[in-house]
């Protein structure tokens, strides 16, 4: 079992991994680097290998593929997870780091937006769907998440043993972010530098589609965390447009003692049944998830457990 496992997942970066492997090993000479090499075409993994790292490949494509083969394949006291793009300061993970070993919180998140990442960053929409997503999350879970999409955290071995990872691409981070607040663990914020690409790296991110994707994420991940909540307010909405439809009916029911919009009327009662349904199923969903909340304490509770185990 390492001490400190420095996770790096990399796809084309042979103009910055060597400096990433060979930054982070500066900065924690006691830690394990792995690169995840995920299909590259220019040799990033030999360059990564003659540069100290322990290099390791993930044929299915997307970073949350390989970030969820490392944390199966790897066991530590403590991981950081960084890009290799050179856009993280190594500096900064000692200090990431002593916030899981010395206060046992179970994920760091290495806060860009609070420093230099908007004036950094030359991409304005990257910069405007960083500060969206940041605001609904924090708005949905009564949050202080300074930054959800950040690449660079730390982790605890009981964080990374109970995620169950479903994205795939770049969502993953939002995906982190919703699941360590669902589930009441410790989170840290530290604030650390951002430098943009150097010349000649290009970024995987889309910002269109992936932006696009991690929207969805959030609605998806929300309906399943707060199921009660999702679907009261679905409910609502349902109702509200039964009501539209209604309106007129009982308009003229009051003027004429008839109801001569007799489809506006049946699709009123279909919406307000539906309205109905959708409430009680989130009251349902809501029973199941709080269930599953109970079971995942158990699962905490024997990973931690195992982690003493290891530790001996």
């Amino acid at each position: 079992m390492d001490k400190i496992a420095v996770l790096i997942p990399c796809y084309n970066e042979s103009k910055t991994i060597k400096k990433v492997v060979e930054d982070f090993k500066s900065a924690l000479p006691e830690a394990t680097i792995y690169v995840y090499d995920n299909n590259s075409k220019d040799e990033t993994d030999k360059i990564a290998k003659d540069a100290g790292a322990i290099v390791r490949y993930e044929r299915k494509q997307g970073k949350g593929n390989v970030i969820r083969t490392m944390f199966r394949e790897i066991d530590a006291e403590c991981y950081i997870m960084t890009d290799g793009d050179d856009t993280y300061p190594a500096e900064y993970a000692r200090e990431m780091c002593n916030a899981v070993l010395e206060r046992n919180v179970d994920m760091v998140i290495g806060d860009r937006l609070s420093s230099t990442y908007f004036t950094e960053n030359k991409r304005p929409f990257h910069n405007t769907g960083n500060v969206l997503v940041r605001k609904l999350i924090n708005m949905i879970y009564k949050s202080d998440i300074r930054d959800v999409m950040t690449g660079y955290r730390a982790f605890s071995y009981e964080f990374v043993k109970t995620f169950p990872i479903l994205s795939k691409g770049f969502e993953i981070e939002t995906e982190m972010t919703i699941h360590t607040l669902d589930k009441n663990m410790g989170v840290e914020n530290i604030i650390i530098e951002y430098r943009d690409r150097p010349d000649g790296s290009e970024s995987k991110l889309n910002t269109y589609s992936d932006g696009f994707k991690v929207i969805k994420t959030i609605v998806k991940l929300y309906k399943n965390y707060k199921p009660f909540s999702f679907f009261t307010w679905l409910s609502v909405f349902l109702c509200l447009v039964g009501t539209v439809f209604l309106l007129p009916v009982l308009i003229d029911y009051v003027q004429t003692g008839l109801v001569p919009k007799m489809p506006s009327f049946v699709a009123s009662i279909f919406f307000f049944i539906c309205g109905i349904q959708s409430f009680f199923g989130g009251l349902v969903l809501q029973t199941i998830v709080n269930k599953g909340k109970q079971d995942f304490e158990i699962k905490l509770n024997e990973y931690e457990d195992k982690f003493k185990n290891l530790k001996k």
